[in-house]
């Protein structure tokens, strides 16, 4: 399931899950973002077991889009142990969040 983050203290306990955490920085003005609300279903029924998912809305969330430096949307920000480990900035096709989920789960 794809978790809203509401708060930003919130986003200090997710990413320090043992598991793979891919947060969505997102707009609901953004069409890009839209079409990768749909990637990542997708993405999160194929690999519920290795990365929990969470969104945050920029505009809602102002506080934690100074903080990791977003600037653009859609900006999928991956953290390992409490660490920033991948950031992709704009959208991507599901192929390509499947490869850097994969090499991330190899590498770390």
């Amino acid at each position: 399931m794809i978790h809203h983050i509401e708060n930003e203290r919130i986003i200090d306990e997710v990413i320090k899950s043992d598991k793979l955490v891919l947060i969505d920085f997102f707009a609901t003005w953004c069409a890009p973002c839209q079409m990768m609300t749909d990637v990542l279903h997708d993405i999160e029924k194929d690999f519920d077991d290795k990365i929990e998912i969470f969104k945050v809305d920029v505009d809602e969330n102002q506080e934690a889009t100074i903080r990791y430096g977003v600037t653009a949307m859609p900006t999928l920000v991956f953290f390992k142990d409490g660490e920033e480990v991948e950031r992709q900035v704009g959208y991507i096709g599901k192929e390509e969040i499947k490869n850097i989920i994969e090499d991330l789960n190899k590498n770390l």
